[in-house]
């Protein structure tokens, strides 16, 4: 019994799922397609009591699937508490029901309320539908069949909404996990580097200190200052870093730079060759811009080894001017391969998630003729958001 309150307090407090969609033109085209099969069915059916009504009920309701993202449960109680209210009006009074086989669009309420609602509005929303199938049932003396047929239908709907923001909350937690990981690796590059100047910035303030012995002046207590400084931003910085890794060890060691990447270049057991190509002055780049552009074609040559199907030969083109450096990555290999890197480790995401960290912009996308290109264009002066 435990088990049930807790699993319906967890529900309760559900909260909306995030970014719905506003109204979209394909809302416009349904509403516009039943309006248009009310009207047909109007036209063609002879056996309807209610012909007026019926349409009147028909498009009357559709405009709730204007507003089914963004106000689920409003747009049930509305929508199923008119259908209540005729229901119970049909039952006292005895005449027949409106109605139109149009109506069907019904059906995308509870798929929405269940798919971006809270908790609480689709559990308020639950007994309010389950009530007006009850009623519609009875008042139609439906069989058996009918019965488990109609909720079935109804749960089946439910049950869709439901997986469908299951599933698109896993994707989400999976893609800031991959933004995550990268940032931890920007942490580790930058620790790299940074660490490594503020290891020279000490060493210096003590050979300062030692020179300075014989004739104590007044630069003698900056350099002390200097020196315990930069040591103390050493120590913090690499407890910081060894949390971000998670209990490894945050030794000193050169970061990755664009001159690196002719390691990347030459004939791969795993895949095609890679040739590199650099254009331009790389000389004091940024060392946070030079590991980006190192990572970013690292990760762009394993995605194009690994999914880029008969591929010859990869590309790597790196030009830097005056106020950007931009990378180009190409494969000659066959289909995309695009939805692989996403779906094994969320490579892409990774990378634009680096790009976009230091102000600049990574794309991906099929080449002009045949195979893969990925493109990175990043600030030469390298701003980090």
């Amino acid at each position: 019994m435990r088990q049930v309150r807790e699993f319906l307090r967890s529900v309760w407090s559900e909260p909306r799922a995030p970014h719905p969609p506003r109204r979209v033109r394909m809302d416009w085209v349904l509403v516009a397609a039943f309006a248009a099969l009310g009207c047909l069915e109007v036209a063609i059916r002879r056996d309807l009591p209610w012909r007026i009504a019926s349409l009147v009920l028909c498009i009357g309701l559709l405009p709730t699937l204007l507003w089914r993202r963004t106000r689920p449960l409003q747009m049930v109680v509305i929508a199923f508490g008119v259908l209540m209210a005729i229901q119970l009006a049909v039952m006292a009074t005895g005449s027949a029901s409106p109605g139109l086989y149009a109506m069907v669009y019904m059906v995308l309420l509870p798929y929405s309320l269940f798919r971006w609602g809270t908790g609480r509005e689709a559990m308020i929303g639950l007994p309010i539908m389950v009530t007006s199938a009850a009623l519609d049932m009875i008042r139609s003396h439906a069989r058996t069949g009918d019965v488990i047929g109609g909720y079935a239908v109804l749960l089946s709907t439910m049950a869709l909404g439901a997986a469908v923001r299951y599933r698109d909350g896993v994707r989400l937690r999976e893609l800031d996990e991959a933004k995550l990981a990268e940032r931890e690796r920007i942490a580790r590059d930058l620790h790299d580097t940074v660490a490594h100047h503020v290891s020279a910035i000490a060493i210096r303030a003590q050979a300062g200190l030692v020179a300075a012995s014989a004739r104590p002046e007044a630069p003698v207590d900056a350099l002390r200052v200097i020196a315990d400084e930069a040591s103390r931003a050493l120590g913090e910085m690499r407890a910081m870093v060894r949390l971000l890794r998670r209990g490894e060890s945050a030794e000193l060691a050169p970061s990755p730079r664009v001159a690196d990447l002719g390691r990347l270049a030459g004939a791969s057991a795993t895949g095609a060759p890679v040739e590199v190509k650099l254009t331009g002055s790389f000389d004091d780049l940024p060392s946070s811009v030079s590991a980006a552009i190192f990572r970013l074609a690292q990760e762009a040559i394993t995605n194009a080894r690994r999914h880029a199907r008969h591929a010859t030969r990869i590309d790597v083109e790196v030009t830097a001017d005056e106020t950007s450096v931009r990378l180009r990555v190409t494969d000659d290999g066959q289909g995309a391969h695009a939805g692989h890197s996403t779906s094994a480790g969320y490579g892409l995401v990774g990378m634009i998630e680096r790009a976009t960290l230091l102000g600049g912009t990574c794309h991906a996308g099929p080449g002009p003729r045949r195979g893969w290109t990925v493109t990175a264009v990043l600030p030469r002066n390298g701003r980090t958001t």
